[in-house]
């Protein structure tokens, strides 16, 4: 059995507060390397935050290395107590989205303290959490803890996993003289809670699937009163093509067959879904948003937890610099997404949207940039409820059991090559802003955080192993 002395809820506490000045600096560390996985010109520094991480497992004890792929690397680390010990595969990322100066209170790629907040770009997603993990498996293994930890931390998550699939299956299989990956559970720090306070795991992910739109009408860019009227614009077709597609006010998809497949919610899982405390008037605040689709707090909550979307996300073409410059643009791009949910397909909506815009602009071009598959399992099992009661421990409230309306493609991998139980655990809020100006985490979510891994991982030490 783990040792169980040190779990107190005080000990514990303290413990952790112990670690937040080094916690702290190690952040600074990671979001201080501007590792923009969607950027050429960062690879560098992709590739040095892998190193760092390499490091950092390296001080847990692990045996740590940056495996090459086809893209970005991937970061593998063990940590091997006892072949007879379980073992717990632990995912995060440690690439980010773009982050310009404009709009951020501060500088995006330095950590900046401001009371108990960290801000800059990174903190919540996903280097924050990762830590937050690293250090709870460092406390767990001070208490004797009698499991076996991996690591996987990707560079490529923010463009959708290209390379891990394969990587993934190579480091399954053995090859180039590795032992073969196998696990007895996985663990992923990468979700929200649906607002501060109400602690939430998710048993489900929306698929995505990410597509352009393209249409170039001539060579150049003309003079709109020499042949205004006469030539095509192929902003405003896109734009008229959009509204084909889908209804802006109402979200609602207008594709035929889009909706074919769509899994509908239980009255159980619609209840189960209910009890997240999720309401119409904090989502605004957390988003800073002004308005929404829905008035009532069902609508929306089913909107982004167990709906599919259809989104415009920019358009490029004509002219943007001040003023108005009277020309006809020659070529214009809608840069478009779905969110998918089950039992949906990407390479099936991929079809009928390629399709659709085939019957309404003959001769725009759709181009494919990226999918990845919803993920939905049932919320039962040992490992759930081990983590429910990790995290009820630490945060002193029963979590609810969520649908999360983002896409984590790597976890749709891992389930189909490692064949064990996910369970997606992660300790970021709303008002933390993935992927938006002003991204933060705080010492109270990372602090709790380390608290709610290291019970996590006495819980699993004590399961019955996978036959």
């Amino acid at each position: 059995m783990s040792k169980r002395t040190s779990l107190s809820g005080s000990n514990l506490r303290s413990r952790s507060t112990s670690l937040r000045r080094e916690f702290e600096e190690k952040l600074a560390a990671l979001v201080e390397m501007p590792s923009v996985s969607m950027d050429p010109t960062r690879r560098a520094d992709v590739e040095r935050v892998a190193l760092e991480a390499c490091a950092l497992l390296r001080e847990l004890g692990a045996q740590a290395e940056c495996i090459k792929t086809a893209g970005l690397p991937l970061v593998l680390g063990r940590l091997v107590q006892d072949p007879t010990f379980p073992t717990v595969t632990i995912y995060n990322h440690l690439d980010v989205q773009p982050a310009e100066a404009d709009g951020w209170r501060t500088p995006p790629f330095k950590l900046v303290r401001d009371g108990d907040t960290w801000r800059g770009r990174g903190t919540t997603d996903d280097k924050g959490p990762a830590l937050a993990a690293l250090f709870g498996a460092r406390l767990a293994l001070q208490d004797g803890v009698r499991l076996n930890f991996q690591f996987l931390w990707e560079t490529e998550e923010e463009i959708g996993s290209p390379s891990f699939q394969t990587a993934l299956r190579e480091l399954a299989k053995g090859e180039k003289q590795r032992a073969p990956l196998r696990t007895d559970s996985i663990l992923v720090s990468d979700t929200q809670w649906p607002q501060s306070g109400r602690p939430a795991i998710p048993y489900g992910l929306r698929g995505l699937l990410g597509f352009c739109v393209r249409l170039q009408t001539g060579d150049r860019d003309v003079h709109s009163g020499t042949t205004g009227g006469a030539a095509r614009n192929p902003l405003g077709e896109l734009c008229a093509l959009i509204t084909s597609c889908y209804d802006a006010r109402t979200g609602r998809v207008k594709i035929p067959g889009f909706y074919h497949g769509v899994r509908r919610p239980s009255v159980a899982e619609r209840r189960r879904l209910a009890n997240a405390g999720f309401t119409r008037r904090r989502f605004e605040l957390a988003h800073g948003l002004s308005s929404v689709r829905f008035f009532d707090d069902t609508s929306l909550r089913q909107a982004i937890m167990t709906a599919p979307t259809f989104e415009v996300h920019g358009m490029t073409g004509g002219y943007s610099g001040a003023g108005i410059k009277t020309i006809v643009p020659h070529l214009a791009e809608a840069k478009l997404s779905c969110r998918l949910v089950p039992d949906q397909t990407p390479a099936r909506v991929f079809r009928l949207i390629r399709h659709f815009v085939r019957q309404h602009c003959r001769d725009a071009e759709v181009i494919h940039e990226a999918s990845l598959s919803p993920y939905l399992v049932d919320p039962s099992g040992p490992h759930l409820e081990a983590a429910q009661q990790a995290m009820f421990e630490a945060f002193g409230r029963r979590p609810a059991l969520t649908r999360e309306g983002g896409s984590i493609g790597a976890v749709v991998t891992m389930d189909r090559v490692l064949r064990a139980p996910v369970v997606l655990l992660g300790l970021s809020l709303p008002e933390h802003g993935y992927h938006a100006i002003n991204e933060n985490f705080d010492w109270g979510q990372a602090g709790r955080g380390m608290e709610m891994f290291c019970r996590y991982f006495h819980k699993l030490a004590d399961l019955p192993r996978r036959s």
